[in-house]
């Protein structure tokens, strides 16, 4: 039987699905509110990943969502304009960010 799926084991597999080769000129800080987990952020620069739990002061997008939300998109069970379109994920800043967010991490299922 597999491991259950959780906010905190997605954010520890986050390094391990990114794509350095993706991020390219990309300096960017992704906050996720989540309503019911602890919130975390990640920071991308010079094709690097770093991930912290908490708010981080100045994001350049914040996405508000449940992690029920959060974990089926990023397992692929949903797409995030689904979840967007839905009600389901808010985002403010610079939500062009949001649709660029799979594009660097690998879409790895395993658990």
């Amino acid at each position: 039987m597999s491991e259950a799926i959780t906010v905190k084991r997605v954010i520890e597999k986050l390094a391990s699905r990114f794509l350095p080769e993706n991020a390219a000129n990309i300096t960017s800080t992704y906050q996720f509110l989540l309503d019911d987990a602890e919130d975390f952020h990640f920071t991308i620069a010079n094709q690097s990943l770093e991930v912290t739990t908490g708010e981080h002061p100045d994001p350049d997008i914040t996405l508000i969502l449940n992690s029920e939300t959060f974990i089926r998109v990023v397992t692929g069970e949903q797409d995030g304009m689904s979840a967007f379109l839905k009600g389901q994920l808010r985002a403010e800043g610079n939500v062009m960010l949001a649709t660029k967010l799979s594009k660097f991490f690998s879409k790895d299922k395993q658990r």
